[in-house]
């Protein structure tokens, strides 16, 4: 059975996400993107954990998508297997219910922007470089680079990176709000392991909210997270309680308009 490229490592209340291609730059093929999913649904089943890491192995962050994995596809099988895909997989990432921290190892170049922009801080090495080359190749961001990353970090910066082909130091994308801290080469997980810890000290139903009320402000899953929201208030509630004995004992409920 091959090895999983995407690993993960639980430490108390701190889970480690590791994409695990190194020979490849840590590249995304379509089977890696199942991977992130299902590593998603593990992490976020386990109510022990209250703060995500998301690095990559070797000396890459993530090179983005592997053009040897779609290059050959015709345009609808791209457009849907590929590009409407990996955008779920990435939108997965993000909503995860707990804070996730990406430790910016190495390079994060087009798909691998987009994946650390998922996470709600990032960490990058100073030797890093962050730009958006799609259009260079012909091609356009698939994973929420025209979305999520102007919503996030606003419209110029994007422009840049995107129209005017800028590579970005670790430095300049700190200055523009893309990364929220530098630190030192090789050091970047352990400061994302001492920013999870300080995370993971606070309430965490609070910081949950926290996040969801964040993700309403800026415009990101409205919907699902308004959802969240008052269905979490409600489970809470007496009425809900009288409203399943009801249903149970088979008889009309009595609600008394119990918060």
């Amino acid at each position: 059975m091959a090895e999983p490229r995407i690993r993960i490592t639980i430490d108390g209340a701190i889970a480690m996400i590791t994409v695990a291609r190194p020979e490849k730059l840590n590249a995304f093929d379509i089977d890696m993107l199942k991977e992130l999913s299902a590593a998603c649904d593990d992490v976020e089943a386990n109510t022990a954990v209250r703060v995500a890491i998301l690095t990559g192995e070797g000396k890459a962050f993530s090179a983005g998508g592997d053009i040897r994995a779609w290059a050959g596809m015709e345009a609808n099988e791209f457009g849907h297997a590929w590009v409407r895909f990996g955008h779920r997989v990435f939108e997965r990432l993000a909503t995860l219910r707990m804070p996730l921290v990406a430790a910016v190892n190495g390079h994060a170049l087009g798909g691998g922007l987009e994946l650390a922009a998922a996470a709600d801080i990032r960490i990058a090495e100073t030797q890093v470089k962050i730009g958006l080359p799609e259009a260079g190749l012909g091609m356009v961001p698939g994973w929420s680079g025209t979305q999520r990353l102007v919503k996030r970090f606003g419209a110029q910066a994007v422009r840049r990176m995107l129209l005017g082909g800028e590579v970005l130091t670790a430095e300049q994308a700190a200055a523009l709000g893309i990364v929220d801290q530098v630190v030192e080469t090789g050091t970047a997980v352990d400061a994302a392991k001492a920013y999870a810890a300080r995370i993971a000290a606070r309430g965490p139903a609070a910081t949950e909210i926290s996040k969801l009320m964040i993700s309403v402000a800026n415009g990101e899953d409205n919907g699902a997270a308004v959802e969240a929201l008052g269905s979490i208030l409600v489970a809470k509630t007496g009425d809900l309680k009288e409203g399943v004995a009801a249903f149970t004992g088979k008889r009309p409920a009595d609600f008394k308009g119990e918060w």
